[in-house]
């Protein structure tokens, strides 16, 4: 899995926030919020020169087909989702796939899929898949995996931290999660163990949106916020500068592209596809204008080794 055990309400997440945080926001700009900040949905693919010695060394089967098939399950936003249009693939994932796409003189062709039905896919109904997959070694066992992204958790406060909350000692503070993910089990955790200290207990409050915990957040009714690194950022930069981190990401894990372990040719034009927009500077761009260009790698490493 991802990070999170429930991530279907990130769609609904997505779609509820702008409209939610328009009226909490102290901004005179009008509503800045209705967009992602800078939003990728800018990003023009056309900017991204076709590099003819990388398109050379892609396998005849998907040259000749002119596309590079992708699989993604479209429900985690800010990495990828459906947009306002209701059908439209976005997210600095899918504006990652692009670039690849471009870079390799071929079309993208960005199929939603079940999460746990794209690395079966693989080298079958899809080239690739590109959809936050957490690198470890069950996945390394059946396909090629080629870092490109790094992601953990992360706490959030309202900007300034007004109610002086220690990341550390949690204890009576009120502390918002979305139903259903790995932070809201681990809230529980840590709030059994300040009891057994003779501490207060942590008041966790459950959403099943993750707008419900921003909003709340920036309304001032929870202390902090407990989330995935990428939706930590992502809420930062739709909060017109309302909010911040708490502290450092932590129990980080490098996240892959897929690609089958039967054809080691597409793997390598990847991982050297990726290596280059890393170094052009178009893979730093694509995470800034999603507010994700803290879990950026400087290396495609292929396989990396991992616990």
């Amino acid at each position: 899995m991802r990070r999170t055990r429930t991530i279907s309400t990130a769609l609904v997440a997505t779609a509820a926030l702008a409209v939610v945080l328009a009226g909490c926001s102290d901004s005179d700009d009008g509503g800045s919020g209705s967009k992602p900040s800078g939003a990728a949905s800018t990003f023009d693919p056309s900017s991204v020169a076709k590099d003819d010695t990388l398109a050379s060394a892609v396998p005849d089967a998907v040259k000749s087909a002119g596309t590079l098939r992708v699989g993604t399950d479209t429900t985690y936003a800010p990495a990828e989702y459906i947009g306002d249009d209701g059908k439209t693939p976005v997210g600095y994932d899918v504006d990652l796939v692009k670039a690849i796409a471009a870079t390799l003189g071929l079309k993208p062709d960005i199929q939603t899929s079940k999460f746990d039905n794209i690395i079966p896919s693989i080298g079958s109904r899809y080239d690739i898949g590109v959809s936050s997959f957490t690198i470890n070694p069950d996945r390394a066992k059946q396909v090629n995996m080629i870092e490109y992204f790094q992601a953990g958790e992360a706490f959030a406060v309202q900007k300034g931290n007004p109610k002086k909350v220690d990341q550390n000692d949690l204890c009576g503070k009120t502390v918002g999660v979305q139903t259903g993910t790995v932070e809201a089990d681990e809230l529980g955790d840590l709030s059994k163990k300040c009891t057994a200290a003779g501490k207060s207990k942590i008041d966790g409050l459950s959403y099943d949106s993750q707008a419900d915990v921003t909003t709340n957040l920036v309304g001032g009714k929870l202390d902090a916020m407990y989330a995935d690194s990428p939706i930590v950022a992502y809420a930062l930069s739709q909060t017109n500068g309302q909010l911040e981190q708490l502290g450092d990401v932590f129990a980080t894990a490098p996240q892959g592209i897929v690609v089958s372990k039967s054809d080691q040719p597409l793997t390598d034009v990847i991982q050297k596809t990726v290596q280059k927009l890393i170094g052009d500077g178009t893979y730093g761009k694509i995470l800034k204008a999603w507010g994700n260009e803290a879990g950026a790698v400087t290396t495609a490493e292929l396989n990396p080794s991992v616990g």
